[in-house]
């Protein structure tokens, strides 16, 4: 009897490994060890027309990917998106949340309306935001003439194509914010908040000195998944405009994309990879470091 227990206790203090072992297994197969691969080929001259001969070259690709004028439009385009994407994204998402945390009539389908943005698969809602602002007859267009602009070229003109393509993408990315940030509201102490009414604060004051201290970390959070799924982002650039024109929207993913299938140098293209991984570690570094700096200011 005694023996049969211990059995079953081993064989219970199992369970929580095979709980882990399951998503191990699938990171290891489908993320790790395809960085991995990627991350060697890049240091090989491999080529689309024949992905398994391969040579090992060192750090040629990158050589050549230091001292090429695109790269570096590139990582330009990527880090100018990135950025304005993060601070327009979280800050539209931000006051949308703060704008229905509070109970009025037709809040719930205002909310299910500025989810559409999220809940509108990616590419479909790109091929709708592509008829929006196509030049000749797009309804974009239209409203700019009705408004005695002209007719703007949205995806066609060097001034206007990566704008295009951060509104877009602040469209799909603002409703999570909003999602994230209304749960965030929700954890704020509503004593406190009346609390500092009476004292005198006003709306302002309230928000600057209690809400914002207390969902700043979520915030933070938010910020993170967003630069990073924007310095990833591809489908959007790609279909809206293809990185033109003159390259003035290609960022480290799409010109991956076309060194791979256009150029057919996957040794390169790789190294645009590891460049956009180092770039995507580098964020996560410094939210780390903000982390720990607020860990450290909050013990004292």
């Amino acid at each position: 009897m005694t023996s049969s227990l211990l059995k079953r206790g081993r064989l219970l203090g199992l369970v929580p490994y095979a709980f882990v072992a399951v998503p191990l297994a699938y990171m290891t197969l489908f993320v790790f060890g395809p960085l991995i691969q990627q991350v060697w080929m890049s240091f090989t001259d491999t080529r689309l027309m024949n992905p398994t001969a391969g040579d090992f070259i060192g750090l040629e690709n990158y050589e050549d990917l230091f001292t090429d004028d695109q790269f570096y439009t590139s990582f330009r385009v990527t880090i100018v998106y990135t950025i304005l994407t993060v601070i327009l994204g979280v800050l539209v998402g931000t006051v949308s949340a703060l704008a229905l945390d509070r109970p009025f009539k037709g809040r719930a389908l205002l909310r299910t309306i500025m989810l559409f943005g999220w809940a509108v698969p990616s590419v479909a809602a790109t091929l709708v935001w592509l008829w929006i602002f196509n030049g000749p007859s797009g309804v974009a267009s239209d409203i700019t003439e009705a408004l005695g602009l002209g007719r703007i070229p949205w995806l066609t003109s060097v001034d206007w194509a990566l704008t295009s393509i951060m509104f877009v993408t602040i469209w799909q990315v603002s409703p999570f914010v909003m999602l994230v940030m209304m749960a965030a509201l929700q954890s704020v102490p509503e004593e406190v908040r009346e609390a500092a009414r009476i004292d005198g604060a006003d709306g302002l004051n309230v928000f600057r000195n209690v809400t914002l201290p207390c969902i700043m970390p979520t915030m933070q959070i938010v910020a993170l998944l967003v630069a990073v799924w924007s310095i990833r982002r591809f489908e959007v650039i790609y279909l809206l405009t293809g990185g033109g024109p003159i390259g003035s929207t290609s960022t480290l993913v799409v010109q991956l994309r076309l060194t791979a299938f256009e150029d057919f140098e996957l040794g390169l293209a790789s190294a645009y990879g590891v460049v956009g991984l180092v770039l995507a570690l580098a964020v996560a570094f410094v939210h780390f470091l903000f982390e720990r700096r607020r860990a450290l200011v909050m013990s004292k």
